[in-house]
């Protein structure tokens, strides 16, 4: 059984980047939707039920068929929202390993910014930009719906959830104002833990 652990600080920590209502309604709602339904797609196959979601989405084409969509949507929005509330943090300096490689690999923090807001910005429909490692390279794409990055064996370090969700009720339809926001809460430290054990 899978479990839908407590946001790692309270509901406001965002503010003003993201209010208190959305990320109450994100984690407790749609988070925990993600992981009901994960759950229950799991239920006629205790083997499965052992396994880690990261080890589900890595051999997604090994499920069995008629569970394989369920656990590509839950499993993936299950994985993607963990690792998506411990990038979050207001007031944490872009330095470190992970920094160097940024600036090394797209010029300049403000390219990075620039190449990453444009992935989020050009996601149509729901979806994620991510900043990936993939063979070792630091990459920025965009994922539809729930779809992970290790689906297709990339390591993601940095995430940023574009559903209409994550943003609607501060934003309305200005995602441009949410991932502009989303530049002030980034937890770099957390991405350069990410990064390190994808460097192993």
């Amino acid at each position: 059984m899978f479990t839908l652990l407590p946001l790692p600080y309270s509901f406001n920590a965002l503010e003003p980047y993201i209010d208190t209502k959305t990320m109450e309604i994100h984690h407790d709602k749609h988070h925990k939707t993600y992981v009901d339904k994960l759950n229950a797609a799991l239920e006629k196959h205790p083997e499965l039920q052992k396994k880690k979601v990261e080890e589900l989405l890595k051999n997604i084409n090994s499920l069995p068929e008629e569970i394989r969509t369920a656990v590509k949507n839950h499993g993936g929005g299950h994985f993607n929202h963990s690792l998506f509330w411990e990038l979050l943090k207001k007031n944490v300096k872009f330095e470190g390993k992970v920094a160097k490689a940024i600036e090394k690999e797209f010029g300049s923090f403000e390219d990075f910014k620039k190449k990453f807001s444009d992935v989020a910005m050009n996601r149509f429909g729901s979806g994620w930009a991510w900043l990936i490692v993939n063979n070792g390279k630091l990459e920025i794409y965009n994922t539809a719906n729930q779809d992970s990055p290790l689906m297709e064996n990339k390591v993601p370090i940095l995430g940023l959830d574009v559903w209409e969700h994550a943003y609607y009720l501060k934003y309305q339809n200005r995602r441009n104002e949410y991932i502009e926001a989303f530049f002030n809460i980034i937890n770099w430290k957390k991405a350069e833990d990410f990064f390190n054990q994808a460097k192993k």
